[in-house]
């Protein structure tokens, strides 16, 4: 039995990781989505065209490429990442690809008599998105976010292929010296799906709170 908690403290470990991996991950897919999602509507051609080139490469590559390029190509152009960083890069990039898609298509979707609204007021185009659009936009962004967010969480098993301990890793290895695969693997099933009631539970809550107030269509 104590042998069984040492593994179970040893998968614990790359629990921690693995939820490291998320929030840092997340925090990184969210910034990249409203630079891409809202620069894909902009006035300027240029930026435009580079929003559009970052989301279609991401979401047209496989995300183990990119975890590869990321970890074994950058120090070869004179830029040093660590597995972990090269974890991030890889997860907040792919994911905020998908979550572009989900700005502009959010903001879009916003009536535009609410954008009249605004120009009646003689508001900036920066206020009307600010104060005007955006906290109607980000309630509808919000369940799709919380999906991405999910997806991320169960995307970070590939940074075991770097050899980075999270979870998945870690199961790796109390199954090679145990020789058992069901306990080690059903522990990280329940941690994956706890992980994910916690972001779910999160998304929900923030969501309710955010659209207090607003006419919004759910």
């Amino acid at each position: 039995m104590q042998q069984w908690l040492g593994y179970l403290e040893l998968i614990l470990d790359g629990a921690v990781l693995t939820v490291q991996l998320t929030v840092l991950g997340c925090a990184l897919a969210l910034f990249m989505a409203f630079v891409a999602g809202l620069a894909r509507m902009s006035k300027f051609r240029i930026l435009r065209i580079l929003a559009t080139t970052y989301i279609e490469f991401f979401r047209g590559t496989s995300i183990f490429v990119q975890l590869f390029w990321a970890y074994f190509v950058l120090p070869l152009a004179g830029i040093p990442v660590s597995p972990f960083i090269a974890g991030v890069l890889a997860l907040g990039l792919n994911v905020g690809a998908y979550g572009a898609e989900v700005v502009r298509g959010a903001v879009q979707s916003i009536d535009k008599g609410q954008k009249e609204a605004g120009l009646a007021l003689n508001l900036t185009p920066w206020q009307r998105m600010r104060h005007i659009i955006l906290p109607q936009a980000v309630v509808v962004m919000l369940p799709t976010f919380g999906n991405n967010a999910i997806e991320l969480l169960k995307g970070t098993a590939v940074v075991s292929l770097i050899s980075l301990a999270d979870m998945t890793f870690q199961s790796q290895v109390v199954r090679a010296q145990t020789g058992s695969t069901a306990m080690p693997f059903l522990t990280i099933l329940v941690l994956y799906f706890a992980i994910a009631m916690v972001i779910s539970t999160t998304v929900r809550t923030l969501e309710k709170r955010l659209s207090d107030g607003l006419d919004v269509t759910k």
